[in-house]
């Protein structure tokens, strides 16, 4: 299989798309203000304990309080809160963690009121992103996923990946790990690691016991609600779990991304440095790689596949429905169970492809076009469970129903990837009325007087159409220029194709946007 990923860095987000085959598998989007990543270690404080629900609600700086069950606590959370409370007192040097006594598990079935309690500052790690009117669902059973080993600190456990079937090779790497894993770190052997040398397998363990070391040694100069470890970027983290030689090329379109990522690559991977590759042309890179018709045509309510078969994605609350439909694919020469069979099977292919790529969670229920004989249910099943496995997240599908419906759930710890492609009015945006646009560059004026003067911002970045790019920037005295020497500063301008004709955007130097 040949694995691509295409990286498009702008102002406000990265844009990463995963192509394999030349075929669009997965699509990330990753603010660049996100401060609340996956993996991400925060010191909290406990604001609120839920008897009824077993949980508590903890600040970790999120506009919403973030929710931990007695669940999520894992069975060393005494180990953790006595370690770090001797690290936030600085004392943890003294003790030394490989020497660190730990404490008795707790009861799997014990009360939340036992363990934590209001007021405590606690070390935590988000385990799902703050989704809708949710805070972020977060865990104390901290864990440092490598290439290929996962840390777990306060454990002495050593699992090994159910995918790695050879007995010999699962008992030659606990016998590796176990002759270079320090005391009270427990280790998951990753698939990736089948045959790897002990000298990768020590290389890998370091990076995460450093990791775990700097969370300790931030402890003493903060204060909860604290951010105390950055997880790695999306990018990084794809890079991470599935780099493999079917990855050939990475292409980005930002210099100082291209260098983190050959840095990066260098310390994980050295022979796969050169696949990283700088894109320097003027079409969009998504648009060259042919990635943007492809999220046109894979997003949205219907989607049809090629040989005319489509399916019908609808969304509610509490879960997702699709419908499969053959549309005008019908084969004469074939019985009806056959035709049946045969647009099933193209639509399961098409559906795990879907799940993947817009990132849906939850309950899925797919309702396929019916089929009698129990043989061809069977096989969709399976072909079903054989496309679904390609997929990372953790997922269970049941056995078709005598109604026709597979179930499908999928673990979700991001927001669902959704994009608009039905396409509005540029102008008025179906109000039927426009501003006038003579007025538009002195709304664009009025706003940059307000920011530069009123509000004192620097290094402004201006998003616009490319018709209304070109407007302002041509000629030596372009409206650019004019305003160079009437603000005293320049205003970086970027066109935008997916802009209507009076649509524009401010970003300051984080790039964050500017309400105006």
């Amino acid at each position: 299989m040949n694995r691509e990923l295409i990286i498009d860095s702008g102002v406000a987000e990265v844009n990463i798309a995963l192509l394999e085959d030349k075929n669009l598998v997965e699509l990330h989007k990753e603010q660049n203000s996100n401060n609340f990543s996956v993996g991400d270690v925060f010191l909290g404080k406990v604001k609120k304990i839920m008897p009824g629900l077993n949980a508590a609600f903890v600040d970790v700086g999120h506009d919403k309080d973030a929710f931990l069950h007695y669940l999520d606590l894992g069975p060393q959370i005494r180990s953790l809160n006595k370690f770090s409370k001797l690290a936030t007192q600085g004392r943890a040097h003294l003790v030394g963690f490989e020497k660190f006594k730990l404490e008795p598990d707790i009861d799997k079935a014990g009360k939340i009121t036992s363990v934590v309690t209001s007021g405590q500052q606690i070390v935590v790690q988000i385990a799902k992103e703050p989704i809708s009117t949710k805070g972020p669902r977060i865990t104390t059973e901290i864990s440092f996923p490598g290439r290929y080993l996962v840390l777990m600190p306060f454990s002495n456990k050593i699992s090994v990946s159910q995918k790695i079937k050879n007995k010999d090779e699962r008992s030659r790497l606990k016998r590796l790990i176990q002759s270079i894993k320090p005391n009270n770190y427990g280790v998951i052997v990753r698939t990736v690691a089948e045959n790897k040398k002990v000298s990768e397998l020590d290389t890998d363990l370091r990076i995460l016991i450093e990791k775990w070391e700097k969370v300790m040694a931030k402890l003493p100069n903060l204060k909860a609600p604290q951010k105390v470890l950055s997880e790695l970027n999306r990018t990084t983290a794809i890079l991470r779990d599935l780099l493999n030689e079917s990855f050939n090329n990475i292409y980005v379109n930002d210099r100082e991304s291209y260098d983190l990522l050959r840095t990066y690559l260098e310390r994980i991977a050295p022979d796969k440095k050169e696949i990283v590759k700088l894109y320097k042309g003027r079409t969009p890179v998504f648009e060259y790689f042919g990635v943007d018709k492809q999220i046109k045509n894979s997003f949205g309510k219907n989607v049809t596949i090629r040989s005319g078969v489509y399916l019908i994605i609808e969304h509610t609350e509490a879960l997702h429905v699709i419908d499969v439909n053959s549309g005008h694919r019908v084969n004469k020469e074939k019985s009806q169970e056959e035709n049946a069979l045969v647009t099933n099977l193209e639509a399961a292919t098409e559906i795990a492809r879907q799940l993947r790529l817009r990132d849906m969670g939850g309950i899925i229920v797919v309702d396929f076009i019916d089929m009698h004989d129990a043989k061809n249910r069977r096989a969709l099943y399976q072909h079903m469970k054989d496309e679904m496995a390609k997929d990372r997240a953790k997922h269970s599908i049941l056995p078709p129903s005598k109604f026709g419906l597979i179930q499908i759930t999928r673990q979700r710890v991001r927001p669902e990837m959704n994009i608009t492609v039905l396409e509005q009015c540029p102008v008025c945006g179906g109000t039927g009325k426009i501003r006038s646009s003579i007025m538009l560059i002195d709304d664009i004026e009025n706003n940059l007087n307000y920011l530069i003067h009123d509000q004192n911002e620097k290094h402004l970045t201006l998003t616009v159409h490319p018709y209304l790019y070109a407007y302002l920037t041509k000629g030596i005295k372009s409206q650019q220029v004019k305003w160079y020497f009437r603000y005293k500063q320049w205003v970086k301008l970027i066109p935008k194709k997916n802009y209507h004709m009076l649509e524009f955007h401010f970003y300051n130097k984080r790039g964050d946007e500017i309400k105006s």
